[in-house]
């Protein structure tokens, strides 16, 4: 089979295809035959080195959000048959041919949605549902600022937002293609913020009170008009640095009874299984419903997983990129 790995940090050319044996699952895991790979921007950040929210040692092999056939079982794996269709969140070792699943973790395919499609389920569509809700705690008719609102995980928090009875739902991005991308899918107000004055721009469409909800993963000079731009006994849910760099925030700014709050998809699923299985069949009925389509922006032969890495530093994407083997 096929793997892709790196021995170094660097520029995407620094991914390598490799061959490999095919594994072969342990206790409480299962072998997927790989359909589609969802590309993470995370994971572009560990190949360059950045520790983001985990781990960037080398060598590396990327993680992803993988959707496949259940070829194996392994000892005690129970539920799950071999032939299912699942989608799972894999560590590592995702872009491949033959991946190992934890079984805890699988989710079954819809029926009507492709792989390519399946692979926004686990952790963008989590990452979306479970911001708002548990860290944004969001309530039906408040407003709420998603920045970088046309990625994989943005672009699902615009729908889902509007899902959950938002009443305005407020969205940035840094291009005009963004933007419409993003009024497309539901949003409200539409901001792009390379605009100098674009917090003046949200104030400006909340009446000057702020969102009472706001996702922020861009980091650096955004996250700090952000907490601004949070309101009055409002929630700031903090969940990823795509600039790379994490502004210091002073207490001084949250004494207008704001809140800001950490998000981790993993310590969801591993301290809170019982509201990820909830999530999971909220999100599920939000799709084949039709109140929430994902969307893939490219769909790229595994051997161009240089590409797939380009396109992600490009930040052009519309969606979601996959690697489909």
């Amino acid at each position: 089979m096929r793997i892709v790995r790196y021995y170094e940090h660097g520029e995407p050319s620094v991914l390598r295809v490799e061959e490999a044996e095919n594994p072969r699952p342990g206790p409480g895991q299962v072998l997927i035959r790989a359909e589609a790979i969802g590309v993470t921007f995370a994971e572009v950040q560990r190949r360059q080195g950045i520790r983001i929210g985990g781990h960037a040692n080398l060598p590396g092999s990327p993680g992803g959000d993988v959707a496949g056939t259940v070829e194996a079982l392994g000892e005690g794996v129970t539920g799950v048959s071999v032939g299912d269709r699942v989608v799972t969140d894999v560590h590592e070792g995702a872009y491949a041919d033959y991946v190992l699943a934890d079984a805890s973790w699988l989710i079954a395919i819809p029926a009507g949605l492709d792989a390519a499609e399946a692979t926004l389920l686990p952790s963008p569509a989590q990452t979306a549902y479970h911001a708002i809700k548990e860290s944004g705690q969001l309530k039906p008719g408040e407003t709420i600022l998603i920045d970088a609102a046309s990625g994989g995980v943005g672009h699902l928090a615009v729908q889902i937002a509007k899902a959950m009875g938002a009443g305005k739902v407020i969205a940035t991005a840094s291009t005009q293609a963004k933007l419409d991308f993003a009024r497309e899918l539901g949003a409200d107000v539409t901001i792009n913020y390379t605009d100098a004055d674009w917090d003046e721009q949200v104030r400006a469409a909340t009446d000057g009170r702020g969102a009472d909800v706001v996702l922020e993963t861009v980091g650096g000079d955004i996250l700090t008009k952000s907490v601004q731009l949070t309101a009055q006994f409002g929630r700031l849910v903090f969940y990823g640095s795509a600039s790379g760099a994490v502004e210091p925030i002073h207490p001084l700014a949250l004494t207008r009874m704001k809140t800001v709050a950490g998000f981790a998809l993993y310590a969801m699923m591993y301290n809170r299984p019982e509201a990820i299985a909830a999530g999971q069949r909220d999100l599920i009925d939000m799709i084949t419903s039709g109140k929430v389509k994902p969307v893939v922006h490219a769909r790229l032969p595994l051997d161009e997983a240089v590409k797939s890495h380009e396109l992600m530093e490009a930040r052009t994407q519309l969606g979601k990129i996959v690697l489909v083997p």
